[in-house]
């Protein structure tokens, strides 16, 4: 863990600061939040053995915080940014369906259309004949009854070799449906790239320069691409790695791309991009209107279309929606040989978190709700009480850093509120792992309880010149190590 001073990098959109966020980014409140995650993300990654990752916090229209950790290629060392390009694999899917949807707007298609409809050549057998028909908004919902891949090995090491379009639909006439359709919620790649192929057959356009002049360029989103960009490789292009293995390494992993399955799995962006993604669908919420996509067309995509029999999974139309601890979020995740990606709005408090990785084995999904959680009650403070944030105890500063744990990891002293707290790292939730700390005096603190009762004496000693050296908690020693 590297970053234990109250400093971080703040990498900005192309797009003036206004004054609110100025004021937002600036407040007490929201850096001590920033500085949280900035510390936890540093451990996850040193403590996971993550290559790298990139991450970024948007609030309304501005992307307030963003970091890069480890390397985008270890071999090069490059340091990662909110600028490093990452494959998004099933980020994807929003693409392809937003553009379903604006055909949809323009009465080229309708969600109850079948799909065959529309691809005179699908061809797939229908393992159960007196079902429903297979329909776009199937397709959209992942209640299509279609199998969750095309029939090609492109999930298989080391060459993940994808499939073209033509291949996909030459072996479609092998394949059947798993279960009738609208039945149950079976995750499907092939769907998604169906939906590519319905965008392409209705646009009359090549599916790749539809998205790029329908949504892409209007949105400037200029680092996001349809495919990877292998040109990047070397420069702003990280480098895919494998999961550890049992041995405790990772292998560097080939450029893939999706070729016939892009809809489903193809694209490439940075957090500056699905930034400016997530704060496009904030503006549309709020203005109305359309921009791109008409904002009751947007909303109609985050609201729920789809309930499984387990009354726990729940699809909108492209969009994963979800509800973690009474809020409801949308947004993606995305797995590709390489890399893992999750983009997460929560549309009430205009809040995205995005979380890029350059390794297999990384559950992006928990770091960005983890990241919600710990900024979100300070964006709440700052918005109801502006000003009021408190500024760190300036003689505390000293007491700012890593103690090695003897039992493995290491604790964490951090500016809180106008004190200190103390968190333990690695953690899979660094708030639940957080203790403030009151000043009793001199160099003791106690830690308080959640009731706000005093619990064990922190005590820290310093030498001769005045420099920490260790805390004692609990009548044992932490050494001070950075």
């Amino acid at each position: 863990m590297r970053r234990i001073a109250l400093v971080w990098s703040l990498f900005l959109l192309a797009v003036p600061w206004s004054g609110r966020a100025q004021s937002l980014r600036d407040d007490p409140r929201v850096q001590q939040a920033l500085h949280l995650l900035d510390l936890w993300l540093d451990a996850a990654r040193d403590y996971g053995h993550i290559p790298g990752i990139s991450a970024g916090v948007v609030v309304d229209q501005e992307l307030i915080w963003s970091q890069g950790y480890g390397y985008q290629d270890r071999e090069t060392r490059a340091v990662p940014s909110a600028r490093t390009i990452y494959s998004i694999c099933s980020i994807s899917k929003l693409f392809t369906s937003i553009a379903v949807m604006q055909l949809r707007d323009q009465g080229k298609l309708r969600l109850d259309d079948s799909v065959s409809r529309h691809l005179p050549w699908f061809s797939i057998k229908q393992a159960f004949p007196d079902g429903p028909p297979i329909t776009v908004e199937g397709l959209l919902t992942h209640a299509s009854g279609l199998p969750r891949e095309a029939d090609w090995p492109y999930w298989t090491g080391p060459d993940f070799s994808f499939p073209t379009r033509e291949q996909v639909i030459q072996q479609l006439g092998k394949q059947q449906t798993l279960y009738p359709a609208e039945t149950y919620y079976q995750y499907s790649n092939l769907g998604l790239t169906l939906a590519g192929e319905i965008v392409q057959q209705v646009s009359g356009q090549p599916y790749a320069d539809y998205v790029w002049q329908q949504i892409l360029v209007p949105l400037g989103l200029s680092s996001t691409t349809p495919e990877i960009p292998a040109d990047e490789r070397g420069k702003r292009l990280a480098t895919g790695y494998g999961a550890l293995s049992r041995q405790g390494t990772r292998t560097t992993l080939p450029l893939f791309q999706a070729r016939g399955i892009a809809p489903a799995a193809g694209f490439a962006s940075t957090v500056e991009d699905l930034a400016r993604f997530a704060a496009w669908q904030f503006r549309l919420l709020a203005r109305g209107g359309t921009e791109v996509l008409a904002a009751n067309t947007l909303r109609e995509m985050h609201r729920v279309h789809w309930t499984d029999t387990d009354w726990r999974t729940t699809w909108g139309l492209g969009f994963s929606v979800w509800r973690n601890k009474d809020k409801t979020f949308v947004g993606h995740g995305g797995s590709c040989p390489g890399y893992r990606t999750q983009l997460s709005l929560q549309s009430d408090d205009k809040i995205a978190t995005i979380f890029m990785a350059n390794a297999l084995g990384v559950s992006p999904q928990p770091f960005t709700m983890r990241m919600y959680e710990v900024i979100a009650p300070a964006v709440s403070e700052v918005k109801k009480a502006p000003g009021a944030g408190k500024q760190p105890d300036p003689t505390f500063a000293k007491y700012y850093g890593s103690y090695e744990q003897s039992f493995g990891g290491e604790s964490a002293v951090i500016p809180w509120d106008d004190g200190l707290a103390i968190v333990g790292f690695p953690s899979d939730d660094p708030l639940q792992s957080l203790a403030k700390l009151k000043h009793v005096s001199g160099d003791t603190f106690r830690r308080v309880r959640d009731d706000g009762q005093l619990a064990e004496e922190i005590v820290f000693e310093t030498n001769a010149r005045g420099e920490v050296t260790r805390l004692k908690r609990n009548s044992n020693y932490s050494s001070k190590v950075r």
